[in-house]
């Protein structure tokens, strides 16, 4: 795998854009440069989750000034990652067609604890080694990550639906906070983190680490109206509330350190600190320099350094499931050389066929019948550090794709398939048939000839007489290959 001397991650977050670019040195990063705009994407989501044009002409015009920023670095080491706001809008698909044509980047969308594992390898990165176990919190724009761990892994992840943005919207329209107000938002916040209390409960760590936006911003407020001497506090919390009260209204809240930008949204973000405080026993909390696009950052750089999570989720995937490791080796190893006898593809296709493979029997662990329907929803919905949404969709359409009729599945019906993916199914349902009697099938000077609307497997001469099974199955594949308006030659 190629390694590159800068990274650049571009967060896409529910309250503001951020880029960051950093030089490797080692296994270390240096930031070069950093830029940020408030885009309040939570802000445009009406309610019926639709994000409004406003909002998307705003978040467009952001992107095309990073995507110049961009310009000139190796599509490879840029990683572009969405969050909550883009999770939950029901035109996310539109939008982010939109998006990364301005940015000029493919964007992925993440799921809650596949963030907070982000964010968590940030924060992690930037803390002095310690044997506490500490929790990290990260208010946003649009959810609220919860994690604990040691050093540099992650113990426990956990993402809640409240934000800065969207409990400002909530409870503090037009900016006027009172008593009752502020109550309720707390009590709302208290009311989610219930939810992970046991978990999260301060008899599970040591030290409280909070990042982002909404901590920083605190923090700076605390500090420097004298409301705290260091950090968070739940007293300076106390004061504060108090404090915000009294002014009654967002435009008459003067306070040291309160910038422009925050203000808006400043009292959702209080509540939900001040209710997470309150529900988890948090009496003082730290505030970290980096978040997710430090994570974003440091698991690029894993990639290129042979520490991808991705391979180890594969791996532990693997063991949890019981798959037999022996038979997944055969299918990915005739699937590979299959790839490589149409002349190869990229190495992200070769990525992605090698994990199809090992995980395609990966249903059998809930029924046989329809497995490969069961692998597909597992590879989809289940929890996978290391995978976007994005890419989990991929390898479920592989595995759910490895047998049966095409046209039963609505991305090959309607002609949605781009050609790489259709190729890399080609690819999985051969070696799976040509597997089926879990052994080596022993196929020496194989040829495949793959088009957009033909493809042809030449196997040695006489091979197929003397498997009249697999002769059959093929005969078979091919008639579901002409369903789908590809033409199946065997020679």
């Amino acid at each position: 795998m190629k390694t590159y001397d800068t990274l650049a991650a571009v967060d896409l977050g529910s309250n503001s854009f951020r880029l960051e670019v950093a030089r490797v040195a080692g296994d270390q990063l240096y930031p070069l440069d950093s830029l940020k705009e408030t885009v309040r994407l939570a802000g445009g989501l009406g309610d019926d989750k639709i994000l409004d044009d406003a909002t998307q002409e705003g978040a467009l015009a952001c992107l095309q000034r990073f995507g110049e920023r961009l310009r000139g670095l190796s599509p490879d080491a840029i990683r572009c990652v969405g969050t909550s706001a883009l999770r939950i809008a029901r035109n996310a698909d539109a939008f982010l067609s939109k998006a990364e044509a301005a940015l000029g980047h493919p964007i992925e969308i993440v799921a809650g604890r596949e963030e907070a594992r982000l964010i968590y390898l940030g924060v992690a990165h930037s803390l002095p080694a310690s044997p506490d176990r500490r929790l990290v919190v990260d208010i946003g724009g649009g959810s609220t990550e919860f994690i604990i761990g040691h050093g540099l892994k992650p113990h426990e992840r956990e993402s809640l639906h409240m934000g800065c943005v969207n409990f400002s919207q909530r409870f503090f329209a037009g900016g006027v906070i009172d008593k009752a107000a502020l109550k309720a938002a707390e009590m709302s916040a208290r009311v989610e983190v219930e939810r992970i209390a046991r978990e999260f409960s301060k008899n599970n760590w040591q030290q409280a680490i909070g990042s982002s936006g909404t901590a920083r911003a605190l923090r700076e407020i605390l500090e420097q109206n004298g409301l705290s001497e260091k950090g968070i506090t739940a007293d300076g919390l106390a004061r504060l509330r108090g404090l915000m009260i009294k002014a009654g209204h967002l435009d008459a809240l003067e306070l040291a350190g309160l910038r422009g930008d925050r203000r808006p949204v400043i009292a959702g973000g209080f509540a939900i600190m001040s209710g997470l405080f309150a529900e988890l026993g948090v009496e003082q909390m730290d505030v970290a320099e980096t978040a997710m696009r430090e994570g974003i950052l440091y698991d690029l750089l894993g990639r290129f350094h042979k520490q991808d999570m991705r391979e180890v989720t594969v791996d532990e995937f693997m063991r949890r499931y019981h798959i037999d490791t022996r038979q997944a080796a055969r299918v990915k190893r005739v699937a590979l050389d299959f790839l490589a006898a149409c002349g190869g593809g990229t190495e992200n296709d070769e990525r992605f066929l090698d994990w199809a493979a090992r995980l395609h029997e990966i249903g059998l662990s809930v029924s046989h019948a329809g497995h490969h329907r069961h692998a597909g929803y597992i590879l989809e919905n289940a929890d996978m550090p290391g995978f976007s949404r994005t890419e989990q969709a991929r390898l479920a359409l592989l595995a759910r794709a490895q047998r049966g009729a095409l046209t039963k599945l609505p991305a090959f019906s309607g002609g949605a398939v781009p050609d790489s993916d259709r190729l890399l199914v080609w690819l999985l349902r051969q070696a799976v048939i040509l597997c089926r009697n879990r052994a080596d099938p022993h196929l020496p000077d194989v040829k495949v000839e793959a088009g957009s609307k033909r493809i042809r497997l030449s196997l040695p001469e006489g091979w197929l007489e003397q498997r009249p099974l697999t002769q059959r199955a093929l005969e078979e594949e091919a008639a579901h290959w002409h369903a789908v308006g590809l033409k199946y030659a065997l020679g």
